[in-house]
């Protein structure tokens, strides 16, 4: 599982550092470095191309690690592509922050950096409310064991993803 583990996370910080904004390591003064003047601007299309990316790699990482006979991979997937098709919608938010962040660092007034921020953490809650609902329908589907398989599994990946923009994205800093 590591490796593929290792996949996702490298798409994740090809995106993270795709979307414009400046790492937050080894920055210094009060404004953030311009960026270069070849540096190439993600479009929507490539961001999209490259959320089906991961998306499709998380599905490996979930059907390598869930152990399904037959017979629960007919009941389980339906499922599960439903709670994707969901989560896309919640992460649809979290990417529309994400590149408002990205084209205003740097001169965010106090209320757009709270307003991004409150709106970032909504989307959290929204998508950790998802997993919460979509458990007992798991568990109804294929049993609570592999249903906590794949809370777990969905979740880590989750959070190795969000650990990756997160670390790519600068901290607000005061003016």
């Amino acid at each position: 599982m590591s490796r593929h583990l290792l996949v996702v996370t490298a798409a994740g910080v090809w995106l993270a550092c795709s979307l414009g904004a400046q790492p937050a390591a080894g920055q210094t003064g009060a404004q953030p470095a311009a960026p270069p003047s070849d540096q190439h601007v993600i479009s929507s299309q490539e961001i999209d191309l490259l959320r089906k990316d991961i998306r499709s790699q998380k599905k490996q990482l979930i059907a390598q690690n869930m152990k399904l006979t037959d017979a629960e991979a007919t009941t389980f997937w339906p499922i599960y592509d439903q709670y994707t098709a969901e989560l896309v919608k919640i992460n649809d938010k979290k990417y529309t922050v994400i590149q408002q962040y990205a084209d205003h660092y740097g001169t965010l007034s106090d209320e757009q950096a709270v307003s991004l921020m409150q709106q970032w953490m909504d989307v959290d809650v929204l998508a950790a409310q998802l997993r919460a609902r979509y458990l007992p329908i798991f568990a109804k589907g294929v049993g609570g064991r592999k249903a906590a398989t794949w809370a777990q599994l969905d979740r880590r990946i989750s959070m190795i993803i969000e650990l990756q923009l997160a670390s790519r994205m600068p901290l607000v800093q005061g003016q």
